[in-house]
């Protein structure tokens, strides 16, 4: 899908493309910019003592970014169980129970796949502070989005995360995905920090 496209079905009146959704194509971008800062040093002979570091992160951010794609098609998905489920009937006891049954299995998988983007946010967030490693400063500033995406990709699943944890009954659930979430909230502000200091610096020496 074009992304003029993208965006028009994210401004429609359809329940998706979602904010989830949309928070994936901002850490894909975020992925897709490690990317470019890591080709552009691996192929300069001046950075020839980095090209290791900089292979290693190119592959690593591409495997992001098109997990990052993926993670939209999948939050679209989970997203429909809901709608799904909500659709059921619900005239008898029988058809209350079963759906009940069937909105908190699909809530759970809505909670589930924003949380997996969240973790990807929060790996998409390393790979931008290891790229400061790699000395160019005239892309410290591409380094810099990158990490604000990632960081406002995470911010946005950890919204989903919660958001569909307020429908859901299991607590057990519920407290294990608080944590990991929690975590990653924590691990990815402290490397943007990071990130934002270095940026910071650089432009300061220019």
């Amino acid at each position: 899908m074009e992304i003029e496209t993208y965006v028009a079905s994210l401004a429609s009146s359809t329940p998706t493309p979602g904010g989830g959704s949309a928070a994936a194509i901002v850490a894909s971008m975020g992925a897709a910019l490690v990317a470019m800062v890591a080709r552009i040093v691996a192929s300069n002979p001046k950075y020839a003592d980095r090209h290791d570091l900089a292979n290693d992160l190119l592959a690593k951010a591409e495997k992001l970014r098109q997990r990052s794609l993926a993670a939209r098609h999948e939050d679209e998905r989970a997203y429909g169980l809901v709608v799904a489920a909500t659709g059921l009937p619900k005239s008898t006891p029988e058809e209350k129970t079963a759906r009940v049954t069937a909105l908190q299995s699909a809530f759970a998988q809505a909670a589930t796949a924003p949380l997996a983007a969240a973790e990807d946010a929060k790996l998409i967030a390393t790979l931008a502070e290891r790229a400061l490693a790699l000395g160019n400063a005239h892309l410290f500033g591409d380094l810099g989005t990158a990490a604000e995406f990632a960081s406002a990709a995470l911010a946005s699943a950890a919204m989903n995360v919660r958001g569909n944890h307020s429908y859901m009954k299991d607590r057990a659930l519920i407290e294990k995905q608080t944590a990991l979430l929690e975590r990653y909230e924590r691990e990815c502000a402290s490397l943007v920090a990071r990130v934002r200091f270095e940026v910071s610096r650089a432009f300061a020496r220019t």
